[in-house]
């Protein structure tokens, strides 16, 4: 197991593969064993890390994080492609992991080469979304009811679905079931999607993000993530957009994924 130590604290990660820096950042709840098979993909196309976020399984301390905030998720990215060594990555973000994506290529743009957004939750650019992301906040809340255990089952339940956990294989099932006290401390702290005071850009700090991106929605997800889509595409300044069957956990490694990385590492203006 390779560890780092970043901004005090030990981060589980993974790294395989050579060339251009791919960096994976996973969602809430989630972890970097939830994307063992698309980095074996993506080191085919270079050199990619995935790491458990603070907090998360691997890297979740002996006490519990009462708080964790986007700020803190943050600079833990741009620590861990630091303490690595590498140089600008193509930072790919699935959900929670998108919107921390979005912030690193605001705060740190000379650790981003270019942007694949798998539905990133940042919920506060639409109306709508924003409204959804709220009552999903408090349902999440309510259904768990104090129970820490049961708060990474609400977000899994109250996003993709009754029964969706079920279909994943028991290890992983266990797995998210141990992230219930980072997923309550996100809920708790700032700036994340489900924090009372999730992140709010306007679109002029987007403006200011001018890496390649490509943003992926998917067929059956829930309609605020495609709505998020729809804004940044039109926000962001250089943007390839993507439609792919399935549901709300988009595949990292997903063909349109590795298109976008092939071009951005042949030739970063090919991307267009």
């Amino acid at each position: 197991m390779s560890r780092l130590s970043v901004n005090g604290v030990d981060l589980y990660y993974e790294e395989r593969g050579e060339g251009i820096p791919i960096l994976g950042v996973h969602e809430t709840p989630g972890s970097a064993a939830m994307w063992a098979d698309a980095a074996e993909e993506l080191a085919r196309r270079g050199r990619c890390i995935i790491y458990d976020r603070r907090g998360f399984h691997r890297s979740a301390p002996p006490a519990p994080f009462a708080t964790l905030d986007l700020v803190e998720h943050v600079d833990d990215a741009a620590g861990v492609l630091a303490a690595l060594h590498a140089g600008a990555a193509v930072v790919i973000g699935r959900r929670t992991g998108g919107l921390i994506a979005i912030e690193l290529a605001r705060r740190f743009p000379d650790k981003v080469k270019a942007l694949v957004l798998l539905e990133p939750a940042l919920f506060t650019i639409d109306p709508e979304a924003d409204a959804w992301a709220r009552n999903l906040r408090l349902r999440v809340l309510e259904h768990s009811a104090g129970q820490h255990g049961l708060v990474a089952e609400a977000v899994i339940r109250e996003t993709l679905g009754d029964g969706a956990g079920e279909s994943l294989p028991e290890h992983l099932r266990n797995m998210l079931a141990g992230t219930a006290y980072a997923v309550l401390a996100e809920i708790n702290g700032h700036g994340m999607d489900l924090s009372e005071d999730a992140l709010e850009l306007e679109e002029d700090k987007l403006a200011g993000i001018r890496q390649p991106t490509l943003i992926v929605s998917a067929e059956e997800s829930p309609a605020a993530c495609r709505l998020v889509n729809a804004r940044l595409s039109g926000a962001l300044p250089f943007t390839r957009t993507v439609l792919v069957a399935g549901g709300h956990i988009i595949n990292p490694a997903h063909p349109a994924v590795l298109d976008f990385v092939n071009r951005i590492a042949a030739r970063p203006d090919a991307w267009a």
